[in-house]
Formats: structure tokens, C-alpha cells, sequence
């Protein structure tokens, strides 16, 4: 635990490693927890200490976070020795705050702002995937609402319709008609609901098959597959409503089997690394690619440049490598010295959602019972969106909590994920009922070795 003294058996005990995080949701309060675990570590800061789950864990940052003053967090990183900066969110990724607070003695997870491109333009994502031959669905590049609208038309089936920026989950449509599709062009190019995010949109070919996340340290010389895990994007159960940022996920996924994940290592995954060197861009940091499992083999239908998130929380309670050596690792391009051990079974992370989510989530609603559903055996709750107001803990954004437990089989998983849920006290809470409860259709693969998921590039 965060409280307890590095043990002195550890050959890293007495070289203490001072890490600031940045970010305060339900991954940033995921990648503390494990951070603390770590013998290496010296003084936890972190960013956003209004999370009670990370203010629990970490010391809070004393200076303004922004890019604007970036200079400010530069000054707090030398004043307080800070030797690694982990970056959990996009937004600051695609800012630059890895090109800003890198120096000759401070380490930065995460990729520079050039490689942050993958993510927060989907345009350049596409451009990249077609000069490295990498499978994707087909798609064309708007600016112009009627050009969209024309191309839209004059075709046979209802398109996807992506805002090209970051629009935090929400900005992917799954159209049902080309009516549908047309209005989400006028959402995104018109309307301006996504801000920024939708100053261009990408008319996509809707890909068929299951979705698959496949999540890989990448330290600019070596690739290494983490476990497998599945995301939940839609609202409702049984995959309908609209999309949102993840509304539960489990791992490992059945449906990606070693072969498979070769393909994608080899068609894919190198292939990306090798584009972006061929532009310069070296990519250190994770990379998390959102797969559908087409027919036609695996196609990319996204690329995020940091953890997954739910993906994340299910991920990481399960992970028994020390996480802070890891990143360490990946930063210094060491990544062919970490083995990867993941506790055997599964693990189910639930979102609980605040009323209105994702379009109009409702805040300072009161949350109680987080102290029995932590009881639970092999239970852990993340805070995503919580804060204190008058002690009290309320609601303070769309995704509140994730209920994350580990066991033997996902079913067993989900059943105690689902008994935890069931003890706290969040009204009007918006939780799907089928996380994890749902096999796919495909094979078991073995527990991941290293060796097989290692490669130099």
C-alpha cells in the first residue's frame, strides 16, 4: 500500500524515484494505486487532488496546471526532485507536456505532441495507416458541411461519422440511415457540439465484427503487448444507445487468440511505429489501438495515446510486475528487460454513470456505501468523477465510479463486480447490467508470455 516503507530487500530501495502524475479520473486514480505499490517510489504528487481517490494517495501540486503555464510546472518538477512525469489524459499529451517537462535527468510517460497526433487528429491517424498499407476502414476528410453532405448521399450504406479531434469518446457516430449520418455532419461541422474537435470530420465505411482493444508499451525500439482486454462503448446494455467514453470492460478478451495477436503485432502495430519513425516521430509511451475483427482479418478503427480507459482500471488491479519499474523502462528504451506477470483469472470493471450521461450528466449528487462495496474480496473502486463538497462525497462529472473485481473466471468476476455496485448508494445511477456476463464467440487464448509478445522494431 501507498503507506507502507519500501522494503530494504529491495535493490531499488535505497534510489527512490519522486513521480508527479497528471490527470484525476478514474485511469489517473488506477495508475496511482499501483504507483504507490511500487518499492522505487519516493513522494507521490499528483495534478488533480480534488479526486478523494488520488488526494488519498498523493500530494497535491501547488502551482497552476496548464499549458499556458507550463513553465510553472516545470519550476515545481526541479523544486521537488521530481525524476518521472506520468501523463494519463490526452488532452495534456497533445499539448505538449511530454516535449515540456522532458529533460536530461526527468523522465516522461507518455508521447511528445507530434506523436499525441495519432489520437487528436484522426485525419493524420488515416493518412499514416494508408502509407504503411496498415488495415483500416475506408474514409474521406471534411471541412465543408455540403461537400460532407454530398459525399454522404452518394452512397450505398450509412457511414460512421467521426469528429477528426479529441472529443473525449462522444464524437463518434454509428449511423443507422444516411439520414442519421447527414446529422451528424450538420452535429459536428455546424452545430460545433464537439467544439474544436469538430473543425473536420472523417466519413468512414462501417466495419461488422467484434471489437477488440489491444493496449502495448512502446519505448521507440521495442513493443510489448500488455493482456488483453474489451471495452463496452455504448450506454445500454447489449451494445445499444449512443457511444460514450467506455461503460465497462474485462480482460483478457476470448476473442483474440496468439495467432490473431500476431497479425496484428506484425500488420499493424509495427507497421504504425515504422510510419511515424519514417516522419521523424519516435514513439515512447503506451499505444492503444481499438481493433474491430472484421471478416477480412483485423482492421484499426482507432488509435488513443494513452491508457484505455475503462481498459485501464480492469487492467491494472490484475498486473503483479511492479508498474513504476515498467514505466521507468519504457522511458529509458528498456522495455527487453520487463516480464510482464499478470495475476491468472479476470477481471470486470464497472462504470457507474451520473443521470444524464453522456450528454447532460447531472453533478452533487451524494455517494455513499463506496466503504462496503470495497469489502467485497478481490473489489477495488476507482473514482472518476467524485469530489467532496462539505465532506460529503457527490458526483462531479459523467463517468463517476468504477467498480473493478478480480477472480478466478470473468463470471465469477462480474458477479462480485455486480455485488459491490449493489451496496452503494448513487441515485439515479446509470449502470449496465451485462459487463463481462457475455461470451463472444471465439477462442480462449493461453495466459501471455513475454517472450511471445516482445519484439524489437
Amino acid at each position: 500500500m501507498a503507506d507502507q516503507p519500501p522494503s530494504r530487500d529491495d535493490p531499488h530501495a535505497d534510489n527512490p524515484i519522486n513521480v508527479l502524475l497528471v490527470g484525476g479520473g478514474g485511469r489517473e486514480h488506477a495508475l496511482a494505486t499501483a504507483i504507490a505499490r511500487s518499492p522505487r517510489l519516493g513522494t507521490l504528487f499528483a495534478t488533480h487532488t480534488t479526486n478523494p481517490g488520488i488526494a488519498a494517495l498523493a500530494k497535491p501540486v501547488d502551482v497552476p496546471v496548464s499549458i499556458r503555464e507550463i513553465y510553472r510546472l516545470r519550476t515545481f518538477c526541479d523544486r521537488n526532485a521530481i525524476g518521472l512525469v506520468v501523463v494519463g489524459p490526452e488532452d495534456p499529451l497533445a499539448e505538449g507536456y511530454a516535449d515540456e517537462l522532458a529533460t536530461d535527468t526527468r523522465l516522461v510517460f507518455g508521447p511528445s505532441r507530434s506523436a499525441a497526433r495519432l489520437e487528436a487528429d484522426k485525419s493524420f491517424a488515416k493518412q499514416l495507416m494508408r502509407s504503411a498499407s496498415v488495415p483500416t476502414a475506408d474514409a474521406k476528410t471534411f471541412t465543408d458541411y455540403d461537400q460532407a453532405v454530398k459525399y454522404i448521399v452518394s452512397r450505398r450504406e450509412p457511414p460512421v461519422v467521426k469528429a477528426a479531434g479529441l472529443a473525449k469518446g462522444k464524437g463518434v457516430f454509428v449511423t443507422s440511415s444516411l439520414q442519421d449520418a447527414r446529422d451528424a455532419a450538420h452535429a459536428i461541422l455546424e452545430r460545433r457540439v464537439f467544439g474544436d474537435a469538430g473543425s473536420a470530420l472523417l466519413v468512414e465505411e462501417k466495419l461488422t465484427g467484434p471489437e477488440v482493444s489491444v493496449l502495448a508499451f512502446v519505448d521507440g525500439s521495442n513493443i510489448y503487448i500488455l493482456e488483453t482486454a474489451q471495452d463496452h462503448k455504448r450506454l445500454n446494455d447489449h451494445d445499444e444507445g449512443p457511444n460514450t467514453g467506455g461503460m465497462g470492460a474485462f480482460t483478457p478478451s476470448d476473442r483474440l487468440d496468439d495467432a490473431t495477436l500476431a497479425v496484428i503485432q506484425r500488420e499493424i502495430l509495427v507497421p504504425t511505429i515504422d510510419a511515424l519513425r519514417r516522419e521523424g516521430i519516435e514513439y515512447q509511451g503506451l499505444l492503444y489501438t481499438g481493433l474491430m475483427l472484421t471478416p477480412a482479418g483485423p482492421k484499426v478503427l482507432e488509435y488513443n495515446v494513452r491508457f484505455g480507459d475503462p481498459e485501464c482500471q480492469a487492467l491494472l488491479p490484475r498486473l503483479e510486475t511492479d508498474l513504476l519499474e515498467v514505466l521507468i523502462a519504457t522511458c529509458e528504451q528498456r522495455l527487453d528487460e520487463i516480464d510482464l506477470v499478470w495475476t491468472p483469472g479476470a477481471s470486470v470493471c464497472l462504470v457507474m454513470a451520473a443521470p444524464g450521461y453522456p450528454e447532460s450528466p447531472e453533478k452533487n449528487i451524494p455517494i455513499s456505501g463506496l466503504e462496503h462495496a470495497e469489502a467485497v474480496p478481490g473489489v477495488h473502486v476507482f473514482h472518476a468523477g467524485t469530489t467532496l463538497s462539505n465532506g460529503k462525497l457527490v458526483s462531479a462529472g459523467g463517468r463517476v465510479l468504477n467498480i473493478v473485481a478480480t477472480a478466478g473466471t470473468r463470471e465469477a468476476a462480474a458477479d462480485l463486480a455486480y455485488e459491490a455496485a449493489a451496496k452503494i448508494t448513487f441515485p439515479g445511477a446509470k449502470l449496465r447490467t451485462d459487463i463481462g456476463r457475455v461470451a463472444a464467440p471465439a477462442t480462449r487464448r493461453q495466459r501471455p508470455q513475454a517472450s511471445d509478445l516482445t519484439r524489437t522494431i
